[in-house]
């Protein structure tokens, strides 16, 4: 295969995964990186190719939605090294809006539930209440 014959099956493969909902999950990222790797493509280069493919198509790619919402969570953490409930509703209103209504509320609240559960991050939790635990009983995660 040539260079450019890799290329074309490449943004094929990426246009037939974000075809009718416009999104490429971890799942679907995984199999078009495969695919890149058997074709002789690096992990690095693929991946600059799928974003550059999402981004000029207005497809969205969860892993990189999913950083940028890592990111601002640790932004919010540095403050006062704890996530508030105003902080985590302001990451699940962010990523619902960069996930252009691809998934639902439960669906983005367990997704940001998740990256601060992974990264161990803190949460400010009232004396009486705590809002996380809620939120997790809310979403079916507790």
């Amino acid at each position: 295969m040539t260079l450019d014959e890799v290329k074309k099956r490449f943004v094929e493969e990426v246009k037939l995964r974000a075809y009718d909902d416009k999104y490429i999950d971890k799942n679907e990222e995984r199999e078009i990186l495969q695919i890149a790797l058997q074709s002789g493509v690096t992990v690095d280069s693929a991946r600059a190719a799928l974003a550059q493919v999402c981004e000029s198509n207005g497809y969205v790619l969860e892993s990189k939605v999913l950083s940028e919402i890592k990111d601002l969570i640790e932004t919010f953490a540095s403050n006062d090294g704890k996530i508030d409930e105003k902080e985590f509703n302001d990451c699940v209103t962010q990523l619902k809006k960069r996930c252009q209504g691809k998934k639902n509320d439960i669906q983005v609240k367990r997704m940001v539930i998740e990256i601060i559960d992974d990264n161990s991050y803190k949460v400010k939790t009232g004396l009486f209440s705590n809002w996380f635990n809620r939120v997790k009983k809310e979403v079916g995660m507790a």
